[in-house]
């Protein structure tokens, strides 16, 4: 299937659906959110995302239940998939969301601006056909936090991944970033 933008409003009908489908069941699933769905659904700062990064558990079930939800709304397959697994810190910082906007059988979360930040820095992927590439939303994330230096994204990032080093791509780009608002 193409690529769709899945907005918040279809991304909330799906996750809904998804809830629904899961309570049904007599389960309640764990779903923890990242990438553009958070920028989409929690920050707004995103019309759009191509897909839906999460961890979700009991994982069998979540595929199982996400596979109809493709099929009643017509979205791809791989709609909400796990791929985010790999930008992710043994140590993450996650609040739930409040309310029940998803229906009693989701429980969502999702990460903190800082450890979203850091995810974001880890991969840092350039843009290409399709795909914006993640500088748009580390700038959005250093200006929410109010971020002035260099060194406060290093403290950060080694917070959640205190064995790696930031790539010289993602350093160029926090100092760009920081340097164009005022003593930043």
């Amino acid at each position: 299937m193409p690529y769709e933008a899945l907005s918040k409003p279809r991304i909330t009908n799906a996750l809904r659906r998804l809830g629904e489908l899961a309570q049904a069941e007599g389960s309640i699933l764990e779903l923890s959110l990242y990438g553009g769905a958070v920028f989409t659904l929690v920050y707004g700062s995103r019309d759009s995302t191509k897909d839906v990064d999460a961890i979700v558990r009991p994982s069998e079930l979540a595929r199982k239940l996400a596979a109809r939800v493709a099929g009643e709304q017509d979205l791809p397959e791989d709609w909400i998939n796990d791929d985010v697994r790999f930008f992710l810190a043994d140590n993450e910082a996650k609040r739930r969301l409040k309310g029940d906007e998803f229906g009693a059988g989701l429980q969502v979360s999702v990460p903190t601006a800082a450890y979203l930040l850091a995810m974001k820095l880890r991969a840092c992927r350039a843009p290409r056909p399709g795909f914006a590439g993640d500088q748009e939303d580390i700038q959005f994330l250093l200006r929410k936090m109010d971020i002035t230096s260099p060194s406060e994204v290093e403290k950060i990032y080694d917070r959640f991944f205190p064995h790696d080093v930031l790539s010289e791509a993602a350093m160029e780009l926090v100092r760009r970033a920081v340097g164009k608002h005022g003593k930043r």
